[in-house]
């Protein structure tokens, strides 16, 4: 079951949000520890799959590191988020390095607010809705708002030189 609101817990990705002026919904919903997939998400929070964008960290050759959103039911191509982000190749940062890297745990992993900047790329799907989800930063809490305001945000991360743009990744 969904909870709406602007009661919802503050997050880094909320104050960034907040920060820039960006308009945003917030829904809260029943986490299951056992199932934190993206589709889950857009179950519990009503909206289609492919409007609910999941955050994927991923590490490249030369060891960087960077965030691509893609849609809930759509599996990230690796070979073509190498060639976005200007990689000779990429891999899923490991569950281990998550939350030492990025200050995120799996299930509330956000574009938004991580403990360092990194690069965002948001798969351009996104840009065939007027508004989408994205983890809020916390499992259970997903932001809702325009993808060019995604876009937006991630560019312009304080103390950040984020990169977003849209690329076919999946």
């Amino acid at each position: 079951m969904a909870r709406q609101g602007r009661d919802q817990p503050k997050t880094n990705a909320v104050r960034i949000l907040e920060h820039l002026g960006i308009a945003h919904r917030l829904v809260a919903y029943e986490v299951d520890e056992d199932d934190l997939s993206a589709t889950a998400a857009a179950a519990k929070i009503g909206l289609p799959a492919e409007r609910v964008f999941k955050t994927l960290a991923l590490r490249g050759a030369s060891g960087g590191v960077f965030f691509a959103c893609v849609p809930g039911d759509a599996e990230i191509d690796l070979k073509k988020a190498a060639r976005v982000a200007g990689e000779k190749s990429v891999e899923l940062l490991s569950l281990k390095d998550l939350t030492p890297t990025t200050g995120y745990l799996r299930g509330g992993c956000s574009p938004l607010g991580a403990k360092r900047k990194f690069p965002v790329y948001v798969d351009e799907t996104a840009q065939l809705f007027e508004e989408i989800s994205v983890s809020a930063g916390l499992r259970g809490l997903q932001v809702l708002l325009a993808p060019d305001d995604l876009v937006r945000a991630a560019s312009e991360q304080p103390g950040g030189v984020a990169r977003a743009s849209y690329a076919d990744l999946v």
